[in-house]
């Protein structure tokens, strides 16, 4: 039997919607579940930094994972305070270095939320890691089966970490990238660790994806459909293992295959 989602589960991740519905019995009039899709504004020291389109939950890790992914933080503990305003939909943040001043040089990423990266290098993975490809697609399977909230209104990524083992987080929104910074900024205001672990997404891995892995330390990335090229490339030549098409009993891998064993 499947399992039943309730809207208050996951409230504030979707909206019902009227819609006109198509198939062989004619058109019908129903309602649906869509993902919500909301921008917030994220101010640091009083300065706009971005505005990011995002699924609006989990919003505190949202923003600490974009810092650190994007070089503005080097931990938690260069955050003195952070304010979530969901009414005006603003984050605003204060770091112990008064001084910090708006990166100039930005770039736009294939995020399907629109956001801004400001840090374009990566960082070589050195793990002697290594994990069965069964473990792999097992993961997965877990990783697939506790997406709450595409199952209920689809229209949403989903990236997980696992510690090859067990599922450690999940998380979903609109944008790719997002659910990588929610990741990591839960693992950094939780105090988990991201280094040896294996990364989980059901999107495709583009070269900012894989940059970010690289920063978090993790060895094996896995996504249930393909990489970039300069994705690929990237993997090669920072030691990460980036493995496409995860599914059923199959996936492929596209570099550093050792780490499956092969």
């Amino acid at each position: 039997m499947q399992e039943t989602i309730g809207v208050s589960d996951i409230e504030g991740r979707a909206e019902n919607v009227v819609c006109d519905r198509f198939s062989d019995a004619g058109w019908v009039n129903t309602s649906t579940h869509v993902p919500v899709e909301k921008q917030i504004s994220i101010f640091v020291n009083r300065q706009v930094l971005v505005n990011i389109l995002c699924t609006p939950n989990k919003l505190n890790f949202l923003v600490i994972g974009y810092l650190y992914a994007e070089g503005i933080i080097s931990g938690i503990g260069d955050v003195a305070s952070m304010r979530v305003c969901d009414e005006e939909s603003e984050v605003d943040v204060r770091l112990s270095n008064t001084e910090f001043e708006v990166p100039q040089v930005s770039t736009l990423t294939s995020s399907c939320g629109g956001s801004v990266a400001f840090r374009n290098e990566g960082k070589r993975v050195d793990s002697s890691l290594v994990v069965s490809p069964d473990s792999v697609l097992s993961q997965m399977k877990q990783f697939l089966e506790q997406m709450e909230l595409y199952r209920l209104s689809g229209g949403v990524h989903a990236s997980a970490l696992s510690d090859t083992r067990n599922l450690l987080l999940v998380s979903e929104d609109i944008g790719r990238h997002n659910t990588l910074y929610k990741i990591q900024g839960e693992c950094l205001m939780k105090g988990l660790k991201t280094r040896d672990g294996m990364l989980m997404s059901t999107g495709r891995v583009s070269s900012e994806m894989l940059l970010k892995s690289s920063l978090m330390q993790a060895p094996i990335i896995v996504s249930r459909t393909s990489p970039t090229g300069r994705a690929v490339s990237l993997a090669r030549d920072l030691g990460i293992t980036l493995v496409g098409y995860a599914r059923g009993n199959r996936l492929t891998v596209y570099s550093h295959p050792e780490r499956l064993g092969r």
